[in-house]
């Protein structure tokens, strides 16, 4: 991947994260990996567990953040979210796979963010 792809998703990931604390999430974990993949943020609101995917662009040459999202990566973040609440004991809360869109214009300024927060 190169720097500047790395760079965009990491910057895109930071105004998530904000955006998500501004909405009542409480980061609990990032980055959070295991066999079956992994998870960009995984946060707390009102006793729910949300397991979120981060999805950046940079204009719309490759179509939005949403339409990123295919069916075979919101799958592989629902064994993700159940490897997750195994691991640490959390089997009976309630969960909810989510994405974070974040839009940027080709200079790289903020156009909007939107949190997803059950979109499976």
């Amino acid at each position: 991947m190169s720097d500047a792809r790395v760079r965009l998703g990491w910057r895109g990931e930071e105004l998530a994260v904000a955006e998500l604390g501004r909405s009542g999430y409480e980061v609990v974990a990032r980055n959070w990996r295991c066999p079956v993949g992994e998870v960009d943020v995984v946060a707390l609101r009102s006793g729910a567990y949300h397991f979120f995917e981060v999805r950046t662009r940079r204009g719309r040459e490759f179509g939005t953040p949403e339409e990123s999202l295919t069916p075979a990566k919101q799958r592989r973040m629902i064994g993700v979210a159940r490897t997750y609440l195994g691991e640490h004991d959390l089997n009976d809360v309630d969960w909810r796979v989510g994405l974070v869109a974040v839009e940027m214009d080709r200079k790289g300024h903020l156009l909007r963010v939107e949190v997803y927060d059950n979109i499976v």
